[in-house]
């Protein structure tokens, strides 16, 4: 579906009649004038934020359905919120896949790399990071490249930071949202110790993270895992990543 005005404007007629309420109803509900609920709807004006999240709570719509009028009118969705009842299996089945990944890390993560869940390994990344750092919502870009953060730690920095904004651009090209622009120039302006473009090998099969620890050098290697099937808008943004031994000695720490 193209995302605009006409778009949208389809979308909220058909939301609006499915719930059977007319367009002065609705005008009333939201607190808008009904001519420009007609300018909406036809596509002549186009819908902001606030206004769709009105229109939203107006109809009484779900999450899904109201991220489908924010995609519609091109605006990034609504982030899963994993306590709506209409989500407790998937935060149900998330967590049983990053409790069965333990001792390693594992989280999942939003569409702007906030932390939702996280399993009991992810406390040997965690203790590294300063305490201001992890108060909720917890950014991973964020705590990973602050410099009170998992950066001085990381014996690679320099190639695992070009990895984690490579990997934030490739997004933003995707779908150019304004909290992952300011993301992206947040993280990149971060100062590092070391040349701070390293080129990552494009021969290489995966960039590990080294990781400095009192245990010796860790070594790892992440995975991403998306809803493949999702048909809610919100699902479909998570993502879990895991991270895996790289190494024996990797997996000695772990178990022990």
């Amino acid at each position: 579906m193209t995302a605009g005005p006409r778009a949208f404007g389809d979308v909220l007629r058909e939301l609006r009649e499915t719930h059977r309420i007319s367009q002065l109803d609705l005008a009333l509900r939201a607190d808008v004038s009904q001519r420009h609920l007609s300018f909406v709807e036809t596509g002549r004006s186009r819908p902001t934020a606030e206004l769709i999240g009105r229109l939203a709570d107006a109809l009484g719509l779900t999450a899904r359905e109201h991220n489908r009028l924010r995609l519609a009118a091109g605006h990034a969705p609504v982030p899963a919120r994993l306590a709506e009842p209409e989500l407790a299996q998937v935060r149900a089945t998330v967590l049983r896949v990053l409790r069965a990944h333990e001792p390693a890390p594992a989280m999942l993560l939003d569409r702007h790399w906030t932390m939702l869940e996280a399993n009991a390994g992810v406390a040997l990344l965690a203790d590294l990071v300063a305490p201001f750092l992890l108060k909720p919502p917890v950014n991973v870009v964020r705590a990973t490249l602050h410099p009170e953060g998992l950066a001085p730690h990381v014996g690679n920095l320099g190639e695992w930071r070009a990895h984690l904004l490579a990997r934030l651009r490739r997004q933003i090209e995707t779908s150019p949202d304004p909290e992952l622009l300011r993301l992206h120039a947040e993280a990149a302006a971060f100062p590092v110790p070391e040349p701070a473009d390293v080129p990552v090998d494009e021969h290489a099969v995966y960039v590990p993270l080294r990781l400095r620890h009192p245990s010796g050098v860790l070594s790892f290697l992440s995975t991403m895992t998306v809803f493949g099937n999702a048909l809610d808008v919100t699902v479909a943004e998570l993502s879990v990543e895991t991270f895996f031994p790289a190494d024996a000695h990797t997996a000695s720490v772990l178990r022990r």
